[in-house]
This record gives C-alpha cells, structure tokens and sequence, in this order.
C-alpha cells in the first residue's frame, strides 16, 4: 500500500505511480505514457472527458513537488528490489521489467509495454540497467555494429561520417558469435580443468580423510605401547626392588645371628674375665696354683676353637653384603625382554647384522676388520676384478631386504663427500650408470663437505633445504609400503627426506666415500 505522500501519485489509467506525473485541467494526475497514448488516439475528436474536459493544447502543469516525492520512494523501493530490474514507471510497488527500450533508456513491466511506442527505433531487449552505454557517446544513437579495426562498438553515423568512415565493420551477430566459439572453446578448457581440480580436491580430501585415520590408528597404538611398556616396567620394578629386599632381609638375618653369637661370647668373655681377675686377688697361694692350671687349660681350648672355625664364620659374615652383580644382571635382562618385545610389536627389525661385502667394494675403499666402516684412500687396494665389483669408491651390504621393515643407524666423517642409500643387486658395477642414485635401481642421500644434503634416484637431483647438524643419521626401509627414509639423529630428530616407490627386488645397503668416511652402527 502506498504512503500517504505518494497516493495522488496513482495513474487512474493504468493504475500504477511515475515519478513523472502530470497534471491536466481536470486536476488528475497521469503518467507521461497515458497521456501521451490518449492524447494519440483522440486527436481530431476536441478533447478528452475525465469528469472535465481539456484539450490537447491545453495548459499543463508538472507537479514537481510530487514528482520528487514519487522518486524518493521510488529509489526505496528499488532499494529492496536489488536482485531484480523493476519497471522504471511503476513506483507505487515494484514491478518486474519484462524489456527495456534503448531509446527511451527505460525498463517496462506488462502494462507500461502495451502502451509503449511501437517505432523501430524504440528498441527493446531483455531487461538491463546499463541503457546509457548502449548509444553512442558521440552521435546519441543505438550502438548497431563492432569495428574490427579498433575494436569498439559504434552507431551508423560512425560509419557514415564519423571516425570510423572506411573501416572494417560486422554486425553485433557476426562478433558475438564469433565470441561466443571462442568462449565456448576456453570454456571447454576451463570445464575439463574443473573436473580434474574437482578430482584433486576429491583426492585431497580422501587423502587428509585417510592421513587422519592413519594418525588416530597411529595414536592409539604408540599410546596402547606406552601403556604396556609403563606395566611391564612396573612389573620390573616390583622384581627388582623385591629381589633388593630379599637380599637385604638375607644379609640383615645373618649380620643379626652374628652379633647375637658374638654378644654370647662377649658375655663368656667377661665372666672369664671376672674370673681371672678374682683368682689373681687370691692370697692362699696353693688355690691359685690349683685354679691357674684348670684356666690355662680352657683358655687355651678358646683359642684354639677361635682361631680356627669361629674366626673363618666371622670373617664370611662380615664379607657378606649386597649381591649388586644379581640385581644388575636382572634389570638388564628384564630391560632387554621388554625392547625385544616391544620390537616385536612395532615390527621394526634392527640391522645390527649388516656388514660391508668385500666382494662389492671399490679398489678405493678400505674396510675394516669387522666389516662395518668404509674409508676412502688415495691407495689402490688392487683387489681382484671379480664381475661384482665396483669400478669406483662404492660398496654394498652382504644382507639384502626384500620384505618388512628394517632400521639401521650410520656415523659420517665431517668432511669430504658421501652417499647412502639402498641398490637392488642387478646394478650396473662398471659404466658410469653404476653411481648410486644415477640409475633407476638405487636411492641416496648425499652429502658434500659437511654443508648441505642432496637426494638422487634415476639421475634426478634435489637439493633439500637442511643444513648439516650433525653426523649420525637414521635409514628407515619400508618394503611393502614402498618408502625409504633419510633422518638426522639430532635433538630432536630431523626427517630429511622420504622416497616412495614400488620395490622389485631385494634392497642391499649401499655408501660411497670420497675423502670421507662411513660406519655402521652396532
């Protein structure tokens, strides 16, 4: 319903508001359209009847205050009408456009469009709010055609004497379609990387779906290991501490029984005391000589049962004490029962069986004596050419892996260069393709003069962002999952690099030292 300032702005024709109302003799008020529709359509009859007559020619006032007053609230309602095109006439509510003429730079609704002119050059299109960039900026007329030259639009009279004279021109229909199958090209492009972003993103999301499963599955068993490592060193606590009180019951029990003896004797000790010396203040001279003869004779028994086995029992006691090599030996073995077992629920098989095989190693490497360090030397070690050897300063492992998961830790030299890694057996020993990491069948991680890692595989290189903070690391082989992993034994540890891969055959060790040096930690 209309407000109160804007219900005189009603058409009584069409019965509908426009902020351009009209006022004839009879005192109504109608829009621009009907009057000029009636005014039309009565010509040559003298007049039109609305309660009071008027004449065409007849004095017209624009009521402007109600003019301003209809485009205030025809702005308000526009205003809550912003997701559609309303119809420029119709204020009192607001109603849809069906088209809008480029000439009169106005949108219509129904009722405004059957009394709207039917000229050609009235020109009508789907609702639009952008009328006044459709003419011509120079001429004021409909922009018809598309100059291929300078690639804007224009009218006729920029053909015919403007600036455009004797330039290329197509039609509006010829550019757009010619537009339109190169859009339609581009969309294509577009729709295809859609779907395969779309599939990424289905991907992505199963993948961090998938990482968060793993992670609660992974969660869950660390702590139900922690639980079961906490009970069984408890359980070991309670042996270790019940075998130290057993001890100490064992030792205290026979400490007692010895001061329990050695008071007796303290005891017969002083009555033998007391003894002498009232035989020494005796003065019948014959009882002493009497007394003397029967004490010699016990004294002497005492000293001889003491010496002897009175005096071995003593000594044992006293040495007797804690059996700490006992309570040692338990803990330790009781430690090691409680890796071992936890090994074996992690499924994690440390390679302290690993060995450097003297049958792969370069006349530039020197092994140790228990096979666990590789050292470059400038010294041809001229050991036999056997078809498994390395032409260069390579060696690999005796053992090979070809299912589980294995670990096994190495100590570097600070300076000079290295690779570690792992090769199947079939590589190449002789031709420049036998570096590890330059051929498809090895994997490596390098270092050069104690400054930054690198990783190779199949010739391609990548340098990592880490700089060298120490010189142990970690290798880390999943078989079956494919991975290979590289970590620095810092504080704390440091993932440097993971390769995955389908894994075909066995995977042996593999270094090479140039003026360096690796070994196997045991």
């Amino acid at each position: 319903m209309a407000s109160a300032d804007t219900e005189d702005l009603v058409c009584p024709n069409c019965q509908n508001t426009s902020s351009d109302m009209m006022k004839p003799n009879c005192e109504h008020n109608f829009c621009w359209v009907c009057i000029d529709c009636v005014l039309d359509t009565q010509k040559g009859s003298g007049g039109h009847k609305c309660r009071a007559e008027f004449h065409e020619h007849a004095v017209v006032q624009r009521t402007v205050n109600l003019m301003s007053k209809s485009k205030a609230f025809r702005s308000s309602l526009l205003e809550t009408n912003k997701k559609g095109i309303c119809c420029t006439y119709c204020v009192h509510t607001p109603v849809p456009a069906v088209k809008s003429c480029l000439m009169c730079e106005a949108s219509l609704c129904d009722i405004h469009l059957q009394v709207h002119s039917k000229s050609s050059e009235h020109v009508l299109l789907e609702p639009t709010i952008h009328l006044a960039n459709r003419k011509c900026s120079v001429h004021k007329k409909i922009l018809e055609y598309y100059c291929t030259e300078d690639n804007t639009c224009i009218c006729v009279s920029c053909i015919l004497f403007g600036d455009h004279q004797g330039h290329k021109v197509d039609s509006f229909e010829m550019v757009s379609d010619k537009k339109k199958e190169r859009v339609r090209h581009l969309l294509q492009g577009l729709i295809g990387k859609k779907e395969d972003a779309d599939k990424r993103v289905k991907s992505g999301q199963e993948r961090k779906k998938d990482i968060q499963e793993k992670s609660s599955s992974a969660t869950d068993r660390v702590i139900a290991l922690f639980r079961e490592i906490r009970r069984q060193l408890d359980t070991l606590e309670k042996r270790v501490l019940s075998e130290i009180s057993k001890q100490e019951e064992q030792v205290l029990l026979s400490i007692s029984t010895l001061i329990q003896q050695l008071e007796i004797k303290r005891e017969e000790l002083a009555q033998k005391i007391q003894h002498l010396e009232e035989l020494c203040s005796m003065t019948d001279s014959f009882m002493v000589i009497q007394e003397q003869e029967s004490e010699s004779d016990d004294f002497c028994n005492l000293e001889e049962v003491e010496n002897d086995s009175r005096e071995r029992y003593y000594k044992e006691i006293w040495k007797r004490g804690m059996d700490e090599g006992l309570i040692s030996v338990t803990l330790y073995m009781g430690l090691i029962g409680i890796v071992t077992n936890i090994k074996r629920k992690i499924n994690l098989q440390g390679a302290t069986d690993i060995f450097l095989d003297v049958n792969t190693a370069g006349n530039d490497i020197v092994l140790s004596g228990d096979l666990r360090t590789a050292t470059w030397s400038h010294i041809n070690q001229n050991r036999s050419d056997i078809p498994g050897r390395f032409r260069y300063d390579q060696v690999l492992s005796t053992r090979s892996f070809s299912s589980g998961r294995h670990y096994w830790e190495v100590e570097t030299s600070d300076s000079g260069v290295w690779f570690m890694g792992v090769s199947y057996p079939t590589i190449d020993r002789k031709g420049r393709q036998s570096w590890i990491g330059d051929n498809d069948k090895s994997w490596c991680l390098r270092r050069y003069d104690n400054v930054q890692y690198s990783v190779i595989h199949d010739g391609k290189w990548i340098q990592l962002p880490h700089t060298v903070s120490c010189q142990s690391l970690g290798i880390y082989v999943d078989y079956e999952a494919g991975q290979l992993s590289f970590y620095e034994l810092s504080d704390p540890i440091r993932h440097l690099h993971t390769f995955t891969a389908t894994f075909v055959e066995p995977l042996h060790a593999a270094f090479s030292v140039y003026k360096s040096w690796v070994r196997l930690k045991s």
